[in-house]
């Protein structure tokens, strides 16, 4: 495969993994109310699960649901259903930095499941096997994945980096409170994207 093939894959995974989602979000919002680790987990849950998506998109899931409309059915609501559910998390919360009582972090599991439910992984999934793949090559697919695993990784950090920074700086809690509740706002909006599909 040609390098230009191999940087133009490399571009696509950076612009679909860094740029907003409901994914990166929650790494943000991770970033300003729990430990850096503590936002890693849920990163490397989140790339972890977003590659076997796109290695089992590659190997033809994405056909099968297509073939199985309940399935595709099933899945836009369950991702509705928790995205609502982060949302409200994110909305009841106080504004008051994490101490030792603070909620749990979202860990990986959480990462790995919300990338199934997310609209955002699925299209860029498809989208990208269909633009830079051929057919059913899994080496190109395995290649790309390959490509994608450290870009979305660092890519999904940086928004809890971000989220820490913020943290950092930003220490009153009307500001925190109403930051996060932005964010619940937008992961509600990004519901109807899903539904409207």
């Amino acid at each position: 495969m040609s390098l230009s093939i191999i940087l133009s894959m490399s571009a696509f995974a950076l612009a679909a993994s860094i740029s907003p989602g409901p994914v990166n979000l929650i790494c943000l919002s991770s970033g300003t109310r729990h430990s850096i680790y503590e936002g890693l987990v849920f990163v490397t849950g989140a790339t972890l699960g977003f590659i076997v998506l796109f290695i089992a998109i590659g190997l033809g899931l994405y056909s099968a649901m297509e073939m199985i409309p309940a399935l595709n059915v099933l899945l836009r609501w369950s991702g509705v259903v928790f995205l609502l559910y982060l949302s409200f998390k994110l909305a009841a919360f106080d504004g008051k930095l994490p101490d030792e009582k603070a909620p749990k972090a979202p860990g990986f599991l959480a990462g790995a499941v919300m990338q199934w439910l997310n609209p955002k992984a699925w299209i860029a999934s498809a989208s990208g096997i269909g633009a830079y793949t051929s057919g059913h090559n899994i080496d190109q697919i395995l290649l790309f994945a390959a490509l994608y695993l450290p870009i979305c990784g660092f890519s999904l950090a940086g928004w809890v980096f971000a989220g820490a920074f913020l943290r950092r700086y930003i220490t009153q809690p009307l500001i925190l409170r109403t930051i996060n509740r932005i964010l619940a706002v937008l992961l509600v909006t990004s519901c109807f994207y899903l539904l409207a599909g």
